[in-house]
């Protein structure tokens, strides 16, 4: 298996120079929220964590399950727009869920599309490139899908079925390659 870099699984992946996406772990670790200059941290989780921020660093709790009818779109813009406004005052936002996987790259996603302009498509591979890991489940999908609409006019990933249910057709190769049992 090829090695992922001294982020890794576990710590600080790098989306821009004023974004970061992580894991809870990562996130509750104050060396690298220091580190990394961190002064905004956004948590997608049920629960506030019983973390406290280092001194300093703005909290935002986005109280959402990683569930795909949990209504993340919701929080698109506010996400988008404190990601925004840290990096317009020389900060660094974190943003992150339990593993990393499903809401806080969607939440990045939803950012790359308000403010860097880019197509839900390559919003996707510029996360994935930095953090391979990432799936943001079906539910999700679809809800960055009505976004990158909203935003664009046009959707430049769309919903098919195949034999694991409904899928973003990003991943209809990886579909056709898994043989059900």
């Amino acid at each position: 298996m090829h090695q992922l870099g001294p982020s890794g699984l576990s710590g600080l992946c790098r989306v821009t120079d004023h974004l970061y996406l992580s894991n809870g772990k990562a996130a509750n670790d104050s060396s690298q929220v220091t580190r990394y200059n961190i002064t905004c941290i956004v948590t997608a989780t049920e629960t506030r964590s019983s973390c406290s921020p280092s001194p300093g660093v703005e909290f935002l709790h986005i109280p959402v399950s990683d569930s795909p009818v949990s209504p993340l779109m919701e929080h698109f813009d506010e996400v988008a727009d404190q990601i925004q406004r840290t990096a317009e005052c020389g900060g660094r936002t974190l943003v992150h869920c339990n593993a990393g996987v499903s809401r806080s790259p969607a939440l990045c996603m939803a950012y790359l599309m308000k403010h860097r302009g880019v197509t839900l498509m390559e919003a996707h591979r510029w996360v994935k490139t930095c953090r391979p890991m990432v799936r943001p489940n079906s539910g999700f999908w679809k809800q960055l899908i009505m976004y990158e609409m909203k935003l664009q006019g046009c959707n430049s990933v769309r919903i098919v079925s195949s034999s694991m249910g409904e899928i973003p057709d990003i991943y209809e190769e990886e579909a056709r390659n898994m043989m059900p049992l």
